[in-house]
């Protein structure tokens, strides 16, 4: 049998997507979890032999699961399955140590065959998610002006970005000029929007 978690914030998607899975022989569904910490206690707890985890949970999100997962919990193998398929956050999977990527608009069959993939070792992303991500190129941005753009997108000012990010304010406004101009676009707002849309933040 094929232990699997399925972590997703949404209450109907999550057991949708737990009844379809428990529908198949080789399957067994050991826990459920709306949060990524409740899925990494979880995790820790059941050792499933495959941790199905929403892109966009409440904190920590479904790439820093898997990551943690990864070191402490290696046996357990991750996928992502997404309606946020954009190229940065599937380069950022990957890199997490994540073996497959869907969308959530795969078949039942086809999240079948990719669980069993995975569970065998194997890996697996989405073709079209995957062409995407080559054609998008590389993040222009540092760590750090990915970091400042992404409290800027939740519209939090310079001083508290400074303050949540222990920089000081004229440290946050040299990243934010430095991401304007390597993105292009006007402000920071319209930088944050750009970076967003291709999974940079």
């Amino acid at each position: 049998m094929i232990r699997i978690l399925v972590a997703d914030d949404e209450h109907l998607i999550r057991d949708a997507i737990a009844r379809l899975l428990d529908l198949e022989d080789d399957f067994e569904v050991v826990g459920q979890a709306a949060t990524g910490d409740e899925a990494l206690a979880r995790a820790l707890r059941l050792r499933p032999d495959v941790a199905l985890l929403d892109l966009q949970m409440p904190a920590p999100d479904g790439i820093e699961v898997a990551r943690r997962l990864a070191a402490e919990l290696p046996d357990c193998r991750s996928i992502i399955v997404t309606s946020h398929g954009r190229p940065g956050y599937l380069k950022s999977a990957l890199a997490a140590g994540v073996r497959g990527f869907l969308p959530k608009t795969v078949s039942a069959r086809t999240l079948a065959q990719v669980v069993r993939k995975v569970a065998g070792g194997g890996r697996h992303v989405d073709p079209e998610l995957a062409a995407e991500a080559i054609s998008a190129g590389d993040s222009p941005l540092t760590p750090r002006e990915a970091d400042v753009l992404a409290l800027a997108r939740d519209g939090a000012p310079v001083d508290e970005i400074a303050r949540r990010l222990s920089l000081s304010p004229g440290t946050v406004r040299n990243y934010l000029a430095a991401a304007i101009a390597k993105l292009g676009v006007a402000n920071r707002h319209e930088a944050a929007r750009v970076a967003a849309e291709h999974g940079w933040i």
